[in-house]
């Protein structure tokens, strides 16, 4: 697969399963915004892997490097990337008043740490089972490198809109070049003749999470609880709840979808098991 293919995000717990995201079991203290938004990001992911599987493993022809579906997959990218740095706002104001400074910067540390463990373990299996394309810094060794230092940021607004900007135009720069090292790859450095199934580095993608938390820290976003407070009548839209029902049980569909479509496809004929690159 050309490197100019968009991320694929494979499997990023921190997003679907709603860790420190406002995310409790009593759902009256859910954002229900949060989770409509992050549904709608789980739709079109599928839809994006759909039409990625068919092009890559079938005999089909879509075009992901250039018009629509190459604009659609980066705005998948970034609506995943910035529900990150909301959600850590969220988290944050939940407890910055009743737990100490050293328990909440140990909290999010080890959930960083935690994530970008996930992404050394696919790292570990795209090397063994994929004959070319490992993954070497995608959209979990992203993540979890971005919360660790979306942590320092968490309680700024402006400050995170100039990080955010500056970081998504230094990304946007780097792409334009391909460097003889890969030490720096993790950051944007692109290696030359870098052949990779998924590749978020920090410059762009950590300024869409900067400017989540510019959100996060702007926007008011009231709990379910809050709102029926104000109002008895209130009630949420059906196909906002459809949406939210995919945000809460995201984890799920995300682990599930992809070897799903593959099976499907496989077993109506679209797909065929030695176009799929398997070791």
């Amino acid at each position: 697969m050309p490197n100019d293919v968009p991320p694929i995000f494979i499997y990023p717990p921190f997003i679907l399963r709603g860790e420190g995201l406002v995310m409790k079991k009593n759902l009256s203290e859910r954002v229900w915004q949060i989770d409509a938004f992050r549904g709608i990001a789980i739709v079109m992911m599928i839809t994006f892997h759909l039409i990625y599987d068919v092009t890559y493993f079938g005999e089909y022809t879509w075009s992901l490097y250039t018009g629509f579906w190459w604009y659609f997959a980066r705005v998948t990218a970034s609506f995943f990337l910035i529900i990150v740095g909301i959600s850590l706002t969220l988290s944050y104001k939940q407890v910055k008043d009743s737990k100490p400074i050293g328990e909440i910067r140990k909290k999010y540390i080890m959930r960083g740490l935690k994530i970008f463990g996930w992404g050394l373990i696919i790292t570990l299996c795209t090397g063994i089972f994929l004959e070319k394309g490992m993954i070497i810094f995608g959209i979990l060794h992203c993540i979890g490198i971005s919360i660790i230092l979306a942590y320092p940021l968490i309680k700024y607004r402006y400050l995170n809109l100039i990080i955010g900007t500056l970081c998504i135009t230094g990304g946007m720069y780097l792409s334009r070049f391909t460097f003889d090292f890969n030490v720096l790859l993790w950051l944007g450095f692109r290696p030359q003749d870098m052949y990779t199934f998924d590749y978020v580095p920090l410059l762009p993608w950590f300024g869409l999470v900067a400017l989540g938390l510019f959100i996060g820290n702007t926007i008011s976003f009231p709990t379910a609880r809050k709102k029926r407070r104000k109002t008895a009548s209130f009630s949420i839209p059906l196909v906002a709840r459809v949406a939210c029902y995919l945000g809460r049980h995201s984890l799920v569909i995300y682990l599930l979808h992809q070897p799903l479509l593959i099976l499907i496809l496989y077993v109506i004929g679209i797909l065929k098991i030695e176009t799929m690159g398997f070791v």
